[in-house]
Protein backbone atom coordinates (compact mmCIF):
# COMPACT_ATOMS: atom_id res chain seq x y z
CA UNK A 1 0.00 0.00 0.00
CA UNK A 2 2.69 2.54 0.58
CA UNK A 3 3.74 1.87 -2.99
CA UNK A 4 0.08 2.66 -4.27
CA UNK A 5 -0.06 5.36 -1.90
CA UNK A 6 3.09 7.15 -4.52
CA UNK A 7 0.91 6.98 -7.39
CA UNK A 8 -2.54 7.81 -5.87
CA UNK A 9 -2.43 10.35 -2.75
CA UNK A 10 0.40 13.48 -3.50
CA UNK A 11 0.04 14.53 0.79
CA UNK A 12 0.13 10.87 2.04
CA UNK A 13 3.71 10.55 2.09
CA UNK A 14 4.91 14.11 1.72
CA UNK A 15 7.54 14.59 4.24
CA UNK A 16 10.94 15.07 2.58
CA UNK A 17 13.92 13.11 3.60
CA UNK A 18 17.77 14.25 3.31
CA UNK A 19 18.15 13.81 -0.46
CA UNK A 20 21.04 11.43 -1.87
CA UNK A 21 23.03 12.35 -4.82
CA UNK A 22 21.62 9.64 -7.28
CA UNK A 23 21.58 9.57 -11.10
CA UNK A 24 18.02 9.75 -12.30
CA UNK A 25 16.39 6.65 -13.17
CA UNK A 26 15.53 6.40 -17.10
CA UNK A 27 11.60 6.77 -16.91
CA UNK A 28 8.88 6.24 -19.74
CA UNK A 29 6.01 6.58 -17.67
CA UNK A 30 2.21 7.27 -19.51
CA UNK A 31 1.68 10.43 -21.24
CA UNK A 32 -2.06 11.34 -23.29
CA UNK A 33 -3.38 13.53 -25.22
CA UNK A 34 -7.01 14.87 -24.83
CA UNK A 35 -8.88 16.73 -27.51
CA UNK A 36 -12.64 18.18 -27.84
CA UNK A 37 -14.40 18.63 -30.90
CA UNK A 38 -13.28 22.04 -31.65
CA UNK A 39 -9.85 21.08 -31.51
CA UNK A 40 -9.09 22.14 -27.85
CA UNK A 41 -5.85 20.04 -26.32
CA UNK A 42 -4.56 18.89 -23.11
CA UNK A 43 -2.46 16.51 -22.05
CA UNK A 44 -2.61 13.88 -18.55
CA UNK A 45 0.47 12.99 -17.54
CA UNK A 46 0.64 10.18 -14.82
CA UNK A 47 2.95 11.23 -11.87
CA UNK A 48 4.64 9.17 -8.94
CA UNK A 49 4.70 11.21 -5.70
CA UNK A 50 8.02 10.09 -4.35
CA UNK A 51 10.46 7.79 -4.56
CA UNK A 52 14.05 6.32 -3.50
CA UNK A 53 16.00 7.95 -6.38
CA UNK A 54 14.78 11.04 -8.91
CA UNK A 55 13.57 9.88 -12.67
CA UNK A 56 14.37 10.96 -15.79
CA UNK A 57 10.46 11.40 -16.67
CA UNK A 58 10.60 14.19 -19.25
CA UNK A 59 10.62 12.19 -22.77
CA UNK A 60 10.92 14.13 -26.14
CA UNK A 61 6.78 13.47 -25.79
CA UNK A 62 6.28 14.67 -22.55
CA UNK A 63 8.70 17.83 -22.50
CA UNK A 64 7.04 18.99 -25.81
CA UNK A 65 3.48 18.25 -24.38
CA UNK A 66 4.97 20.49 -21.43
CA UNK A 67 6.00 22.98 -23.46
CA UNK A 68 2.96 23.35 -25.66
CA UNK A 69 0.74 23.39 -22.67
CA UNK A 70 -0.43 26.87 -21.11
CA UNK A 71 -1.79 25.93 -17.75
CA UNK A 72 -0.39 23.66 -15.27
CA UNK A 73 -2.62 21.21 -13.50
CA UNK A 74 -1.78 19.52 -10.38
CA UNK A 75 -3.57 17.98 -7.26
CA UNK A 76 -1.94 20.44 -4.45
CA UNK A 77 -0.63 23.72 -5.87
CA UNK A 78 1.71 24.81 -2.65
CA UNK A 79 3.37 21.11 -2.61
CA UNK A 80 6.39 22.90 -2.34
CA UNK A 81 5.64 24.61 0.81
CA UNK A 82 5.96 22.15 3.00
CA UNK A 83 5.75 24.16 6.32
CA UNK A 84 1.78 25.21 4.80
CA UNK A 85 1.05 21.91 3.91
CA UNK A 86 2.30 20.80 7.29
CA UNK A 87 -0.01 23.08 9.19
CA UNK A 88 -3.07 21.84 7.22
CA UNK A 89 -2.01 18.60 8.27
CA UNK A 90 -1.45 19.28 12.14
CA UNK A 91 -5.09 21.22 12.00
CA UNK A 92 -6.89 18.66 10.68
CA UNK A 93 -5.12 15.79 12.41
CA UNK A 94 -6.01 17.06 15.95
CA UNK A 95 -7.98 14.93 18.20
CA UNK A 96 -8.80 14.79 21.45
CA UNK A 97 -8.78 11.75 24.03
CA UNK A 98 -8.09 9.05 21.09
CA UNK A 99 -7.55 5.34 22.78
CA UNK A 100 -3.83 3.77 22.19
CA UNK A 101 -3.70 2.46 18.92
CA UNK A 102 -3.68 -0.98 19.74
CA UNK A 103 -6.99 -0.62 20.40
CA UNK A 104 -8.20 0.96 17.27
CA UNK A 105 -7.25 -2.20 15.52
CA UNK A 106 -8.22 -5.35 15.13
CA UNK A 107 -6.90 -7.75 18.21
CA UNK A 108 -5.02 -9.70 15.13
CA UNK A 109 -3.14 -7.24 13.81
CA UNK A 110 -2.04 -5.85 16.92
CA UNK A 111 1.59 -7.61 17.30
CA UNK A 112 2.31 -6.29 13.30
CA UNK A 113 1.19 -2.66 15.51
CA UNK A 114 3.79 -3.39 17.86
CA UNK A 115 6.46 -4.25 15.56
CA UNK A 116 5.41 -1.43 13.60
CA UNK A 117 5.60 1.19 16.31
CA UNK A 118 9.08 0.65 16.78
CA UNK A 119 10.56 0.17 13.86
CA UNK A 120 9.17 4.01 13.26
CA UNK A 121 9.96 5.29 17.05
CA UNK A 122 6.73 5.75 18.44
CA UNK A 123 4.40 4.39 21.59
CA UNK A 124 1.22 3.04 21.12
CA UNK A 125 -0.02 5.70 23.03
CA UNK A 126 1.19 8.47 21.59
CA UNK A 127 -1.19 9.40 19.47
CA UNK A 128 -3.60 10.26 21.84
CA UNK A 129 -4.76 13.35 20.46
CA UNK A 130 -4.42 12.46 16.52
CA UNK A 131 -6.80 11.10 15.02
CA UNK A 132 -6.85 7.47 13.17
CA UNK A 133 -6.68 8.48 9.57
CA UNK A 134 -3.80 10.43 10.87
CA UNK A 135 -1.72 8.26 13.22
CA UNK A 136 -2.20 5.60 9.61
CA UNK A 137 -0.62 8.34 7.81
CA UNK A 138 2.60 9.13 10.31
CA UNK A 139 2.88 5.17 10.27
CA UNK A 140 2.98 4.71 6.47
CA UNK A 141 5.42 7.80 5.96
CA UNK A 142 7.70 6.66 8.31
CA UNK A 143 7.87 2.98 7.41
CA UNK A 144 8.48 4.36 3.87
CA UNK A 145 11.72 5.32 4.53
CA UNK A 146 13.53 4.90 1.01
CA UNK A 147 10.76 7.35 -0.50
CA UNK A 148 11.34 11.00 -0.85
CA UNK A 149 9.15 13.29 -1.77
CA UNK A 150 11.78 15.72 -3.07
CA UNK A 151 12.00 12.71 -5.83
CA UNK A 152 8.16 13.38 -6.51
CA UNK A 153 7.65 14.20 -10.36
CA UNK A 154 4.62 16.96 -9.20
CA UNK A 155 7.30 18.97 -7.18
CA UNK A 156 9.06 18.79 -10.61
CA UNK A 157 6.01 19.91 -12.64
CA UNK A 158 5.77 22.43 -10.55
CA UNK A 159 9.30 23.90 -10.94
CA UNK A 160 8.85 23.69 -14.56
CA UNK A 161 5.78 25.76 -14.90
CA UNK A 162 7.37 29.31 -14.91
CA UNK A 163 5.18 31.94 -15.35
CA UNK A 164 2.32 30.12 -16.79
CA UNK A 165 -0.95 29.54 -14.47
CA UNK A 166 -1.12 26.60 -11.56
CA UNK A 167 -4.15 25.20 -11.15
CA UNK A 168 -5.23 23.47 -7.85
CA UNK A 169 -7.05 19.71 -8.42
CA UNK A 170 -7.97 19.90 -5.40
CA UNK A 171 -5.31 21.83 -2.50
CA UNK A 172 -4.25 20.87 0.64
CA UNK A 173 -7.07 20.98 3.04
CA UNK A 174 -9.48 19.36 0.55
CA UNK A 175 -7.24 16.82 0.05
CA UNK A 176 -6.22 15.86 3.92
CA UNK A 177 -10.14 16.87 4.55
CA UNK A 178 -10.76 13.74 2.73
CA UNK A 179 -9.65 11.50 5.17
CA UNK A 180 -10.64 14.15 7.82
CA UNK A 181 -14.65 12.76 7.00
CA UNK A 182 -13.85 9.40 6.92
CA UNK A 183 -16.25 7.63 9.40
CA UNK A 184 -14.46 6.22 12.52
CA UNK A 185 -14.78 2.50 10.56
CA UNK A 186 -12.94 3.45 7.30
CA UNK A 187 -10.14 5.29 9.60
CA UNK A 188 -9.19 2.15 11.22
CA UNK A 189 -9.90 0.29 7.72
CA UNK A 190 -7.15 2.20 6.82
CA UNK A 191 -4.89 1.79 10.03
CA UNK A 192 -5.14 -1.77 9.41
CA UNK A 193 -3.93 -1.65 5.62
CA UNK A 194 -1.02 0.48 6.64
CA UNK A 195 -0.04 -2.03 9.68
CA UNK A 196 -0.82 -4.77 7.58
CA UNK A 197 1.31 -3.55 4.46
CA UNK A 198 4.87 -2.81 6.72
CA UNK A 199 4.38 -6.09 7.47
CA UNK A 200 4.92 -7.58 3.89
CA UNK A 201 8.17 -7.63 2.21
CA UNK A 202 9.65 -4.59 0.24
CA UNK A 203 8.30 -4.21 -3.49
CA UNK A 204 9.49 -2.31 -6.13
CA UNK A 205 6.81 -3.75 -8.84
CA UNK A 206 4.47 -0.85 -8.66
CA UNK A 207 6.75 1.72 -8.89
CA UNK A 208 8.23 0.01 -12.20
CA UNK A 209 4.92 -0.21 -13.57
CA UNK A 210 4.56 3.55 -13.22
CA UNK A 211 8.44 4.04 -14.73
CA UNK A 212 7.85 1.64 -17.79
CA UNK A 213 4.05 3.18 -18.27
CA UNK A 214 2.58 -0.37 -17.74
CA UNK A 215 -1.13 0.92 -17.10
CA UNK A 216 -1.99 -2.89 -16.98
CA UNK A 217 -0.39 -3.40 -13.76
CA UNK A 218 -0.76 -0.07 -12.19
CA UNK A 219 -5.09 -0.66 -12.84
CA UNK A 220 -4.51 -4.24 -11.47
CA UNK A 221 -3.56 -2.53 -8.30
CA UNK A 222 -6.07 -0.41 -7.77
CA UNK A 223 -8.36 -3.53 -7.32
CA UNK A 224 -5.99 -4.56 -3.87
CA UNK A 225 -5.21 -3.38 -0.74
CA UNK A 226 -6.94 -0.25 0.75
CA UNK A 227 -8.75 0.53 -2.92
CA UNK A 228 -10.34 -2.90 -2.39
CA UNK A 229 -12.07 -1.57 0.16
CA UNK A 230 -15.61 0.30 -1.14
CA UNK A 231 -15.82 2.73 1.12
CA UNK A 232 -12.07 3.41 0.96
CA UNK A 233 -12.14 3.23 -3.08
CA UNK A 234 -15.82 5.79 -3.42
CA UNK A 235 -13.62 8.35 -1.19
CA UNK A 236 -10.02 8.30 -2.02
CA UNK A 237 -10.63 7.45 -5.91
CA UNK A 238 -13.66 7.40 -7.86
CA UNK A 239 -15.44 10.41 -5.91
CA UNK A 240 -12.20 12.51 -7.12
CA UNK A 241 -11.91 11.12 -10.66
CA UNK A 242 -15.65 12.54 -10.85
CA UNK A 243 -14.91 15.61 -9.82
CA UNK A 244 -11.42 16.23 -11.48
CA UNK A 245 -12.44 15.03 -15.30
CA UNK A 246 -15.28 17.72 -14.72
CA UNK A 247 -12.70 20.07 -14.35
CA UNK A 248 -10.27 18.64 -16.56
CA UNK A 249 -13.10 19.19 -19.55
CA UNK A 250 -14.03 22.16 -18.91
CA UNK A 251 -10.12 23.84 -19.11
CA UNK A 252 -9.81 21.65 -22.30
CA UNK A 253 -13.21 23.59 -23.83
CA UNK A 254 -11.82 26.86 -22.56
CA UNK A 255 -8.92 26.37 -24.74
CA UNK A 256 -6.47 26.28 -21.39
CA UNK A 257 -4.07 23.52 -23.14
CA UNK A 258 -3.93 21.62 -19.60
CA UNK A 259 -1.11 19.62 -18.99
CA UNK A 260 -2.62 17.56 -16.28
CA UNK A 261 0.37 15.72 -13.52
CA UNK A 262 -1.92 13.91 -10.87
CA UNK A 263 -0.85 10.79 -9.28
CA UNK A 264 0.01 7.79 -12.00
CA UNK A 265 -3.30 5.45 -10.02
CA UNK A 266 -5.60 8.30 -10.95
CA UNK A 267 -5.61 7.96 -14.40
CA UNK A 268 -5.95 4.14 -15.31
CA UNK A 269 -9.34 1.73 -15.19
CA UNK A 270 -12.90 2.07 -16.43
CA UNK A 271 -13.25 4.82 -13.13
CA UNK A 272 -9.73 6.54 -14.26
CA UNK A 273 -9.42 9.66 -15.66
CA UNK A 274 -8.78 8.57 -19.04
CA UNK A 275 -11.85 6.48 -18.95
CA UNK A 276 -14.06 9.57 -18.04
CA UNK A 277 -13.09 11.83 -20.25
CA UNK A 278 -13.36 9.70 -23.38
CA UNK A 279 -16.97 8.61 -21.95
CA UNK A 280 -17.33 12.67 -22.46
CA UNK A 281 -17.12 12.95 -25.83
CA UNK A 282 -13.43 13.96 -25.80
CA UNK A 283 -10.88 11.96 -28.11
CA UNK A 284 -8.05 10.29 -25.86
CA UNK A 285 -5.31 9.54 -27.30
CA UNK A 286 -2.13 7.42 -25.56
CA UNK A 287 1.15 9.48 -26.75
CA UNK A 288 3.77 7.37 -24.41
Amino acid sequence: MRALLRLLLVLALSASLAACAKAPVPSHPALWSVRDARGHTGWLFGTIHSAPAPFAWRTPAVGKALDEARTIMVEVGNLRDDSAVAATFARLAKGHGEPPLSQRIDPADRAALDKLLTRTGYADTQFADVETWAAALTLARNADADADAANGVDRAILGAAGSRPVVELEGAARQLGIFDALPEREQRDLLAAVVREASAPPSTSLTESWRKGDTRALEAETRRGLLADPELREALFTRRNVAWSRTIAQAIHAGHRPFVAVGAAHMVGPDGLVARLAAMGLTVERLQ
